[in-house]
């Protein structure tokens, strides 16, 4: 097994592949990613025997923008026979089982991509998944107890009669099915924009530190608020919101009292005096780098601590777009010795835009 898969979003596989290709290079890690245009994954061969294994451990999977999910992959598998797909499958993976501990894998996930076309492969891979497991324990797989520092197993069907043999390390790849976070979509929300922030802040701040750092004691600003899906994540979490826009919110948000309507332009809305925002959070559909200037005026100023924003993407040159964006955010910062923490990710509920986060630590410059 020489080779990493890559989920993502379909039509953004030459993003994957740029950002893959030059992560990987920055290790000294060299090969070369195949492409096929609106497959839902990537494949990245590497030169170098043991070298994916190596990705797998040291490709910071939190740090990669638009991958859903990262595993090494074994050739693909063909013409699996009918009556008995499990046997090739075991036969794989016991060739790895020297160099990679199998013992100690946690799960077994049987997927495939996230196309219409594939999702009628769901059913069958849920079927075939309880034999598979069965089969895996019965070789002293699947045994493992710590979830956190185990790993997975991954098989990958094209096909009801092909498919790829997988594994990936848990505390280095997604911990969802599919790298797709399940969201029900709350009944009081007043659009179905609001479960990008959920994801985000689900992806980008620890389940252990959310009520410390969003709860009723904090203010939050959210910059082109109408109608009002983002502001009622903030207003949930407890938090007093600035919503700024010119349309109208939700008249659910406002009888909470925890709302303050403010009917003015984003881009020139400032807090009353003395007033800073614990959060700010923004999705207006604005040029990439427009946002990014508006954001970094309000770190610099220090008018808020915490981000979350998006950026809407163009239909070409989208990783170039987004790598001129989060380092110009970087750069200034950095100018003005600001101590901080940037994340961005392409969220399955994202469409043509990525998430970033940004926080500043305390002592951090102003």
């Amino acid at each position: 097994m020489n080779k990493l898969m890559f989920y993502c979003r379909v039509g953004f596989e030459k993003e994957v592949a740029a950002e893959v290709s030059d992560k990987a290079n920055e290790l000294g890690v060299f090969g070369f990613a195949r492409v096929e245009e609106n497959s839902g994954y990537v494949l990245y061969q590497c030169y170098q025997a043991g070298e994916a294994d190596r990705l797998a451990q040291q490709l910071s999977f939190q740090r990669l923008i638009f991958a859903r999910q990262m595993l090494v992959v074994s050739d693909l598998l063909t013409d699996l026979p009918l009556k008995d797909r499990i046997s090739p499958i075991i036969q794989t993976y016991q060739q790895v089982a020297d160099q990679v501990p199998l013992s100690q894998s946690t799960e077994l996930w049987v997927e495939t991509a996230d196309t219409n076309q594939a999702k009628a492969l769901l059913t069958f891979c849920s079927k075939f998944t309880v034999p598979l497991r069965q089969a895996c324990k019965q070789q002293g797989w699947l045994m493992g107890k710590n979830a956190m520092r185990g790993i997975t197993l991954h098989i990958f069907f094209l096909q009801t009669h092909c498919c790829y043999v997988g594994y990936s390390y848990n505390p280095n790849h997604s911990p969802y099915f599919m790298g797709i976070p399940r969201l029900k979509f709350p009944a009081q929300a007043p659009s179905r924009s609001t479960l990008k922030l959920e994801e985000a802040i689900l992806s980008f701040i620890p389940r252990q530190q959310e009520k410390q750092r969003m709860n009723e004691n904090m203010i939050g600003v959210d910059l082109g608020a109408c109608p009002g899906g983002w502001t009622y994540q903030l207003v949930k979490r407890g938090l007093f919101v600035y919503a700024v826009d010119h349309g109208k919110m939700a008249s659910s948000l406002h009888d909470t009292g925890r709302i303050e309507h403010c009917p003015e332009d984003g881009f020139k809305f400032q807090l009353p005096k003395r007033k800073k925002a614990d959060w700010l959070v923004c999705d207006m559909v604005e040029q990439p780098k427009r946002i990014a200037h508006l954001i970094s005026k309000w770190l610099l100023n220090g008018w808020c601590r915490e981000t979350i924003f998006n950026l809407k993407l163009p239909m070409k040159k989208r990783y170039q777009e987004v790598q001129q964006c989060l380092q110009f955010i970087e750069q200034q910062l950095d100018n003005h010795q600001l101590d901080y923490e940037i994340q961005a990710k392409q969220l399955y509920h994202d469409r043509e835009e990525i998430s970033v986060h940004i926080k500043l630590n305390e002592g951090s410059k102003k």
